[in-house]
C-alpha cells in the first residue's frame, strides 16, 4: 500500500513497454495509480498493454510508436510525454536488445547496434529528460543485466553494454543525488521473456536453455518479469527514497554462485 500511495499522481516513462518486463512494469504501474507514458516498436503488442493498463486505472495511457535507435523518434517521445502531461516523475529505461557473439566473431556493425540501444538511446533520453526529472524531484530506473555484473562467454558486446548501464547509472545517480534525482538499475537474471528468442535462440534452444537456468540460478528457477517489475516499482517509489546508484541483482542468487 506504501507502494501504491507513492506511484499515485505520477507521470512515469516506460520504455520498450509492448512486451517482457517493459509490458509487466507498465501494468503494475498503473495498477499502483501512475500516469503512463509508454514507448515500443510494435503497434499491437503496445496498444494491448496500453488497454490492460487502462482497464486497471481508468486512465489511458498515452503510447508512442519510436524506434530508440532513432535520434529523432527520442526527441519526439520527449516533446510528446511534456506536451501531455507537463512534466516526468519516473523514467524507466527498459528497451534493449540481446545479441550473441565472441570476440572471434562479433562485428563491428552489431556490437555498433548493441551499443546504440542498450547505451546511446538510454544516454540521450536520460539527459534530454533531466531538466523535468530536477523540477520533479524524480527518479531514474534503469534495466541492466546480471551480465552487467558478471562476466558470461558469448554474449560479449551485450555484456559490456549493460556494464555501461551499470556505470551509467552510478555517475547519474551522484551527479544529480544533490538536486535530489535518485538512479538505480535492476540486474535481472534469465527471466521469461522473448529475449532470448529474438536474440537468436530457436525453440529447442531455448527450452535447454531455461532447463539449464534451474542450475545456473541458486532458486532454482528462472525469474518472471512481473518479480522484476515489482523491484522497479520499490525503486521508483518513495519507499526507496534513501536508495540511489544501486545496481540491484533480480536474477535468483546468479549473482553470487560461481562453478564448483
Amino acid at each position: 500500500m506504501a507502494a501504491a500511495r507513492n506511484l499515485s499522481g505520477k507521470v512515469a516513462l516506460i520504455t520498450g513497454a509492448s512486451s517482457g518486463i517493459g509490458a509487466a512494469t507498465a501494468v503494475l504501474f498503473s495498477k499502483l495509480g501512475a500516469s503512463l507514458v509508454l514507448t515500443g516498436r510494435k503497434l499491437d503488442n503496445l496498444s494491448a498493454v496500453g488497454a490492460e493498463c487502462e482497464k486497471n486505472s481508468q486512465e489511458k495511457p498515452l503510447l508512442l510508436i519510436a524506434d530508440l535507435d532513432k535520434e529523432d523518434d527520442v526527441t519526439n517521445i520527449v516533446t510528446d510525454t511534456i506536451k501531455r502531461y507537463g512534466r516526468l516523475n519516473i523514467l524507466v529505461n527498459n528497451a534493449g536488445i540481446l545479441e550473441s557473439g565472441s570476440i572471434e566473431n562479433t562485428s563491428l556493425e552489431q556490437y555498433d547496434r548493441l551499443f546504440r540501444t542498450n547505451v546511446r538511446s538510454i544516454y540521450q533520453l536520460t539527459m534530454l529528460l533531466t531538466p523535468y526529472l530536477v523540477e520533479a524531484k524524480g527518479n531514474i530506473v534503469n534495466v541492466s543485466s546480471v551480465n552487467g555484473i558478471r562476466s558470461f562467454p558469448g554474449v560479449l558486446a551485450y555484456n559490456m553494454s549493460k556494464a555501461t548501464v551499470d556505470q551509467f547509472t552510478r555517475c547519474v545517480a551522484l551527479e544529480l543525488a544533490p538536486k535530489q534525482v535518485r538512479c538505480n538499475s535492476v540486474n535481472p537474471g534469465v527471466t521469461i521473456t522473448e529475449l532470448q528468442k529474438r536474440g537468436g535462440l530457436n525453440d529447442e534452444a531455448y527450452k535447454a536453455f531455461i532447463e539449464r537456468s534451474r542450475t545456473t540460478h541458486a532458486l532454482g528457477r528462472p525469474g518472471e518479469a512481473d518479480e522484476v517489475a515489482r523491484t522497479i516499482a520499490f525503486l521508483a517509489s518513495d519507499d526507496a527514497s534513501f536508495v540511489t546508484g544501486v545496481s540491484l541483482p533480480v536474477d535468483g542468487g546468479r549473482h553470487a554462485m560461481c562453478p564448483r
